[in-house]
């Protein structure tokens, strides 16, 4: 019998896929609950008995000062320490386009440690285009990806609403780094399999990167939202087209992944 893995899913002011991303992680299969920020600050054991932290997307404090920028000082501020622990411990982390800046911000990607700006080799900007990008987008992971939550070569659709979703890196180093380590989790793809063009990178991201991951594999960001895409009812041609998977949406894999890395026979 499987034992049921713990979510916390995280919120903040200006947080607005918190419901979503729970219900994402209990159709998958983990007993979730939702966590104010100012709660895990304030208390003794935040993540006891908890195996996965997610951090969704919206738009924390507004982004006022870059996106995800205050929510990921306020975590280094009050929880640097017990979040690195509880990643060295053996948890997951995921973050989800709000989330995902947030993990760079903090420097939890790509190295799992606390990092300020000047030690930090990756940061999300502006997206290319100049504006606010919402459409479906084709990805697409490597044959040596590390990731918990992705599988190589694996190939999905999904939606994605940035923007500030551009990934870039302080020098070709950093870049070469992440691809030889399997850190590259997911990347946009063409439909032709060449390299993808605007839209399909609707960012204009280094590399086509969509998404990373730690060495470890256990700390994930993406960009695009998997928790969008959980019923093959919330697909935009699920009437049209023969191709779309009628069991479930495909963004449900990348939670299931995270419960059966906990599963007990």
């Amino acid at each position: 019998m499987m034992t049921k893995p713990r979510a916390l899913v995280v919120r903040a002011a200006g947080t607005n896929c918190d419901q979503e991303t729970k219900y994402a992680f209990e159709l998958a299969g983990a007993d979730t609950e939702l966590a104010h920020v100012n709660w895990l600050a304030t208390s003794s054991d935040p993540f006891a008995n908890c195996q996965i932290l997610a951090l969704p997307g919206g738009f924390t404090y507004g982004d006022d000062v870059g996106a995800g920028k205050v929510l990921a000082v306020e975590l280094a501020h009050s929880l640097g320490e017990r979040l690195e622990q509880f990643i060295h411990g053996g948890g997951l982390v995921i973050g989800i386009c709000n989330g995902f800046q947030t993990l760079v911000k903090t420097g939890l990607l790509p190295d799992a440690k606390m990092r300020g700006p000047a030690e930090r080799m990756l940061t999300l900007a502006h997206n290319d285009s100049g504006k606010f990008e919402a459409r479906w987008v084709r990805l697409r992971a490597p044959h040596n990806v590390k990731c918990v939550f992705a599988e190589p070569d694996e190939e999905l659709e999904l939606p994605v609403a940035n923007g500030e979703g551009k990934l870039v890196a302080r020098n070709p180093e950093a870049l070469r780094r992440l691809v030889e380590n399997g850190q590259v989790a997911y990347r946009y793809a063409s439909p032709r399999g060449d390299v993808p063009v605007y839209p399909e990178d609707p960012n204009g991201s280094l590399d086509n990167i969509a998404g990373i991951s730690d060495r470890s594999g256990r700390v994930f960001g993406l960009m695009p939202h998997p928790e969008r895409y959980v019923s093959f009812f919330q697909h935009p041609r699920w009437t049209r087209n023969k191709r779309v998977d009628r069991r479930e949406g495909l963004g449900l894999r990348i939670f299931r992944r995270a419960v059966r890395y906990f599963a007990n026979d």
